[in-house]
């Protein structure tokens, strides 16, 4: 009686693998996101859980506007403050919106939400700003923006405004990301001599990140809770190449394909993958995935069976904070223009083997 129900349990488990193997190619989907109308969109971030991407897209009328899309709305306009604009950063559930809009030159760092639209958070009155990066409640924005001829990494709240949060020693500096709790700020900052990425805290300050041996680094994203940091930087021969920084490792040169140049520009929530573009033997821009396990990957090759002939993944630029969805752009090649696209890469079944494997192990204990 007991082995006939381990034998059963067995099988049971092994017909449940299975059919996750046998339908994982369909449960993984590519989306090209499509346009507002006109001849191209980028995408440049996603909400932490997935629902929602926001970028830029042309629209009629040669405007180029933010966007927001949801699986149930498709691609909708943020409309404009005074002229044409982008959206880079999202909150969780895609409440918050932020990024720059420009009229004649003069960029303005705004948020948005759909009760209030969108909102110019220069509270500095500087000659410019952009806003890169948004905390998960929304609350935090981090960006840059020029002032008296400087240009300066901020942090913005509701309560305090715009604030300046300094640079390493130099006249220039831009924040990019933020931590989920807001407390974390990343970015690039000049030195005085050059630009060196940066992690800000409000008790350490910012925090020089170093390079991977070059002069030259630039951090583009951060984990949930700020100890993982990614970006770019220069190596002892001046490539660019992308890194991973903590503070127990330091910063890490991510680029095993030994690609002409790559950066990185999104990490998970826990900070074990990342995401970005590199640049290959023949020039050609593709989109990457990293994880301590499998090094540097091509994501044109592992999901080619997603892509139509010729349609390209060109750039990773933001990934959901589990790791299952990248966000980016790319060549769409049925449509023959750059678009947005969201990749949903259901991570591989590891969950429902141990699943499998302690249910199995529990009936063992019980039949014994």
């Amino acid at each position: 009686m007991a082995r006939n129900l381990l034998l059963r349990v067995n099988a049971l488990v092994g017909a449940l693998v299975l059919s996750f193997w046998m339908n994982i190619g369909w449960t993984q989907r590519l989306t090209w996101l499509g346009t507002l109308g006109g001849s191209t969109s980028y995408g440049y971030s996603i909400s932490p859980d997935g629902s929602t991407v926001v970028g830029g897209s042309w629209a009629p009328a040669n405007h180029y506007v933010p966007f927001r899309w949801t699986a149930s709305n498709g691609m909708q306009s943020l409309g404009t403050l005074v002229g044409w604009g982008t959206a880079t950063g999202v909150s969780a559930g895609g409440t918050v919106v932020v990024g720059w809009d420009a009229s004649q030159g003069r960029e303005r760092a705004f948020r948005w939400t759909p009760d209030t639209g969108m909102q110019n958070i220069d509270t500095l009155s500087g000659t410019a700003s952009m806003a890169y990066g948004v905390s998960a409640n929304g609350d935090v924005v981090v960006g840059w923006v020029e002032s008296q001829g400087r240009r300066r990494a901020f942090r913005w709240t509701p309560d305090t405004g715009m604030q300046d949060i300094g640079t390493l020693g130099g006249a220039w500096g831009a924040a990019y990301a933020v931590s989920t709790d807001g407390s974390v700020v990343v970015g690039g900052a000049w030195d005085g001599a050059h630009e060196r990425a940066f992690r800000w805290t409000e008790t350490d300050g910012m925090q020089n990140l170093g390079t991977l041996g070059g002069a030259w680094s630039t951090a583009y994203g951060v984990s949930a809770n700020g100890d993982v940091v990614v970006g770019w930087s220069h190596d002892a021969s001046g490539r660019v190449r992308a890194f991973r920084w903590t503070p127990t490792t330091g910063m890490e040169n991510l680029d095993t394909l030994n690609s002409s140049m790559s950066e990185a520009w999104g990490v998970s929530s826990d900070g074990s993958i990342v995401v970005g573009w590199m640049r290959d033997e023949q020039g050609q821009e593709r989109a990457f995935r990293w994880t301590a396990q499998r090094g540097m990957e091509d994501l044109n090759l592992v999901y080619a069976r997603l892509l139509t002939d010729y349609s390209v993944l060109e750039y990773a630029r933001a990934i959901s904070a589990d790791g299952r969805y990248i966000v980016g752009y790319g060549w769409n090649a049925t449509t023959l223009r750059t678009e947005a696209f969201l990749l949903d890469t259901v991570p591989e079944p590891a969950s429902l083997i141990a699943l499998g494997l302690g249910l199995i192990g529990l009936v063992r204990r019980r039949c014994s």
